[in-house]
């Protein structure tokens, strides 16, 4: 296949063209820390799964682990995560973390290869918190 040099210079542009965006959009601080935890879902079939898990970095509203062992979880399942307890109670974790049990979206999935595991980021299903708005003063007529 012959390319035209309109076509190369369009592929140029293309692969030169990069996106700004900022640096960091997180709504929370990302903390990088390895602890415990445990995956439960249900699969297709509606059978239990567990997963054991490593976590890699945590938020507020997030967490990215990595699966011990051979899972298949796909993009957006619903999972329950859950840090082992005995390290819940840490001054370094965010509230939200120290709950128990949270219901979580998957949101990104990383396949498993010869040198490293799965690792999968999960969005934790928890309400954001809402800072005080002020309203404006009633006018009287």
């Amino acid at each position: 296949m012959m390319h035209t040099p309109a076509i190369a210079k369009a592929k140029q542009v293309w692969a030169g063209t990069a996106v700004h965006t900022p640096e960091n959009q997180r709504a929370a601080e990302r903390r990088a820390v390895r602890l415990p935890g445990r995956l439960t879902w249900k699969d297709h079939r509606g059978t239990n799964r567990f997963a054991t898990v490593v976590t890699q970095d945590v938020s507020e509203f997030g967490v990215y682990v990595e699966c011990q062992g051979n899972v298949s979880i796909p993009l957006y399942r619903l999972v329950q995560f859950q840090l082992e307890h005995v390290v819940r109670e840490s001054d370094n974790l965010p509230a939200s973390l120290r709950q128990g049990r949270l219901l979580s979206a998957v949101y990104r999935v990383e396949s498993a290869t010869p040198q490293r595991p799965l690792r999968l980021a999960l969005r934790l299903m928890v309400d954001p918190k809402r800072a005080p708005v002020a309203l404006p003063a009633r006018v009287s007529a």
